[in-house]
């Protein structure tokens, strides 16, 4: 499979598949494609390659022009603001004219998890005045391909993934189980990761979110207000994460530290967890101690 260096325009040409009216009305009153879903697999290629796969369905035809590239940070159209998505790297893809919506509400999720090698999410960025954007998160920038297809019509987009990843687990809080005030409150799921960062690796899929299948099964990312973590760092058994974007307990005595503390701990060279706020801060930051910040207090 040959794959495109990153920024591939296509569509520019593509018909609508709307004639002109006899009255010369515009085509732009043609209502637009509906995104009415997204797909994801993981694909081999000879020699030891491999790829993954998104595939975003459409109804009432395709978009006349989609976009992507890689950006440094995924913006909400249109109010400008910063909007969160898990991963080392991101590539934006722009659907025109399309929407993610129609009268009876979203037609697309707004956010779904992926346990493929490389693409960990999609995160829609975007639904207004028939532009739909979605970020999808990835473990390592690689190159990409951009295809439209019809019978059903379909945008696939082919993300290079033809390396190595390890097995390691991530905790998510059972909700039904803290419901019922049943233990564990936090329950492992396995994800592939990178085996030169796995304890980065574990972090980002933690922030991914989980599955579908897991969703459905009562699994949530209880996240405390932070939009994701850093690092982390490991010195002398002690494993040290900083909360980006914001922190709260909501009152409540399970938090993200429920998920971040095995999370970690799963790996040999951590025997400790510090979790910092988004000023540096933490209760105990000194000493071979598990440590939360204030604001993760009941």
């Amino acid at each position: 499979m040959r794959l495109l260096a990153p920024l591939v325009l296509l569509g520019a040409g593509l018909a609508t598949g709307a004639a002109p009216t006899a009255t010369g009305a515009s085509a732009a009153a043609t209502p637009a494609p509906t995104l009415v879903g997204i797909r994801a697999s993981h694909h081999t290629t000879p020699g030891g390659g491999g790829f993954d796969r998104i595939v975003f369905d459409f109804s009432g035809g395709l978009p006349t022009s989609v976009r992507a590239h890689y950006v440094k940070r995924l913006i909400a159209d249109p109010r400008g603001t910063k909007v969160r998505i898990a991963g080392r790297a991101i590539l934006a893809v722009r659907f025109e004219p399309a929407d993610a919506h129609d009268a009876a509400g979203p037609t697309a999720p707004r956010r779904v998890a992926f346990p493929l090698p490389n693409v960990m999410t999609a995160v829609r960025s975007g639904d207004f005045e028939a532009v739909t954007t979605y970020g999808l998160g990835l473990a390592k920038q690689t190159p990409f391909r951009v295809r439209t297809l019809h019978q059903p019509d379909r945008v696939v987009v082919d993300v290079r993934a033809g390396f190595r990843t390890v097995p390691r687990k991530v905790w998510f809080l059972d909700e039904d189980n803290f419901v019922a005030n049943q233990r564990p409150f936090f329950v492992p799921r396995s994800r592939p990761v990178l085996p030169g960062t796995p304890a980065r690796g574990v972090l980002d899929r933690l922030f991914a979110g989980p599955l579908p299948v897991e969703r459905a099964h009562g699994l949530r990312l209880l996240r405390s207000g932070a939009t994701g973590l850093t690092g982390p760092g490991i010195t002398d058994g002690v494993a040290r994460t900083r909360m980006l974007g914001g922190c709260t307990s909501g009152g409540s005595t399970v938090t993200l530290a429920g998920e971040v503390m095995p999370t970690l701990r799963q790996f040999a060279s951590v025997d400790w967890v510090k979790i910092y706020d988004d000023n540096g801060d933490t209760e105990t930051p000194t000493g071979h101690s598990d440590s939360i910040p204030e604001c993760l207090e009941p």
